[in-house]
């Protein structure tokens, strides 16, 4: 394995740059240029050079109501002097981006980012699951002994899934790494 294919950004980051739009997970441009490592307008301009690859479901540009409510909940401007709307990836989009900006680290980069979306609907998943159950347990005539004892054994269920999960993420990568050109 090159070292170029083991790009990798803390999950952290990219989660913390993942925005609920129009009730849609989104990536906005100027944060995706970031984690690509290329300028924002090139990002832009590749996207508009292609833009029929990118429907109204996997990219759209915010309205000037979207990007100012959006600003304010920063606080602070992190566009500085930004003249145009931000684009918005859905999960799709940010796919299809892979295909229109060609780096090593954009694709290495995309990976990862729907590695994150693929967790995220897993995840909520699971919690509508124990959610249903749960409201199922109330609608049932058990005794509330009974009942409260359920609703452990459930979280005792979700607490093993987040322990494996990070039982995952923790686990040691095995394989060859070649070593480095000079060494």
């Amino acid at each position: 394995m090159s070292e170029s294919t083991t790009i990798t950004v803390p999950d952290e980051i990219i989660l913390s740059k993942i925005y609920f739009i129009r009730d849609k997970k989104t990536m906005l441009d100027n944060d995706l240029a970031e984690l690509y490592e290329v300028e924002t307008k090139q990002l832009k301009r590749a996207v508009r050079r292609n833009i029929k690859r990118f429907p109204d479901d996997f990219m759209f540009e915010l309205t000037e109501n979207e990007f100012s409510n959006l600003r304010s909940q920063f606080g602070t401007s992190n566009w500085g002097g930004v003249r145009y709307a931000p684009m918005a990836f859905t999960e799709q989009g940010v796919a299809m981006l892979s295909s229109v900006l060609s780096s090593e680290r954009a694709i290495m980069v995309n990976i990862q980012i729907i590695r994150i979306f693929t967790k995220m609907r897993e995840l909520l998943s699971t919690h509508k699951e124990i959610l249903l159950k749960l409201e199922q347990l109330e609608k049932k005539d058990i005794e509330q002994d009974d009942k409260i004892m359920l609703i452990f054994e459930y979280l005792k269920q979700l607490e093993k899934s987040k322990q494996e999960e990070l039982e995952q993420r923790n686990r040691l990568k095995i394989g060859f790494k070649p070593p480095k050109l000079g060494e």
